[in-house]
């Protein structure tokens, strides 16, 4: 696998196991193996793209921007969570960040 793809897998399990930790703390108990099984992929996917030679900074940014506006999206169609133009806007400006450190990273 690339340490794009990897890196990818690592997102999208860290908002799967976190937007099941909001079930499982509801009291949904089967929930938290789905917690843990996210977290567990999640950190051996973002350990095996910073192996494959992506900068940590790099990778953990991507990885936590992307969650960060993944489970806020996922949070808004699972749980009717608000998501408002404000907290769109913080969104952005964490992507915009990421990037400005991608681009330094470049250099």
């Amino acid at each position: 696998m690339t340490g794009w793809a990897l890196l990818t897998l690592a997102i999208l399990a860290e908002v799967t196991g976190t937007l099941a930790l909001r079930t499982a703390a509801a009291g949904r108990r089967a929930w938290w193996a789905v917690v843990g099984i996210g977290y567990l992929v999640a950190f051996t996917s973002l350990a095996a793209t910073i192996g494959q030679g992506m900068p940590l900074g790099v990778a953990y940014g991507i990885w936590a921007a992307a969650g960060v506006a993944l489970t806020a999206l996922g949070s808004r169609v699972c749980y009717g969570e608000p998501l408002t133009r404000v907290m769109m806007l913080g969104i952005g400006l964490i992507m915009a960040g990421v990037l400005l450190v991608e681009l330094g990273a470049a250099h």
